[in-house]
């Protein structure tokens, strides 16, 4: 999570060796450094040192492929697989501000029961069971996302007319297509609110 003191974020350099180097501390880094700095709620933008063009979300991507690497899996397959899909996708502008949202909702979901267990007396008396309802709606609220964004598939799981007979007839058009879309987002968005309280 961001630090939100209003600070400048701090600027890391990448110079053409690949070395990454942290101007607030006069330091060079690793990824894993910048790992570290995210799980910290360190805001830090990174710069490609000859051209100063921003390089912030490749590096962030890479440390998640690291990640994985190591064996830290977090990205199930088929949330890889979907999310390939979108690119190029005429709702791949749609996706971030999703996602975003998503994340926001679980984030802060998790939040709440890391605070529940700090503040028990007892570990041995938490509910378990509240913790697995947690895990079981974000899940399915995941789950639901994708159902809606997924090419060939509507919310309701349905094939969509046309879909896999190789872009045949269009029944509807942009228009209502794009406004039953944004009606979906609207109530899943009601729906990140809810489980977020």
């Amino acid at each position: 999570m961001a630090k939100s003191d209003g600070a400048e974020p701090i600027t890391i350099k990448k110079y053409a060796n690949r070395r990454l180097y942290n101007t607030a501390t006069s330091k060079y880094v690793t990824l894993d450094d910048l790992s570290q700095m995210v799980k910290g709620g360190d805001e830090f933008i990174v710069v490609d040192a000859k051209s100063g063009e921003d390089i912030t979300r490749p590096v962030l991507t890479q440390i998640i492929f690291e990640e994985e690497a190591k064996g830290e899996n977090l990205l199930p397959v088929s949330f890889l697989r979907q999310l390939i899909q979108f690119y190029g996708d005429s709702l791949q502008s749609m996706v971030p501000n999703y996602l975003e949202a998503s994340m926001q909702a679980f984030s802060n979901n998790q939040d709440r029961m890391r605070n529940y267990m700090e503040s028990a007396v007892d570990r041995s008396m938490f509910p378990l069971h509240q913790w697995e309802e947690l895990g079981r709606q974000n899940m399915a609220m995941f789950e639901r996302a994708f159902q809606m964004f997924t090419p060939y598939s509507n919310a309701s799981g349905e094939d969509r007319p046309g879909a896999g007979n190789g872009g045949g007839k269009n029944d509807g058009s942009d228009d209502e297509k794009l406004d039953d879309l944004k009606t979906q987002i609207d109530n899943l968005r009601r729906q990140l609110d809810e489980l977020s309280r």
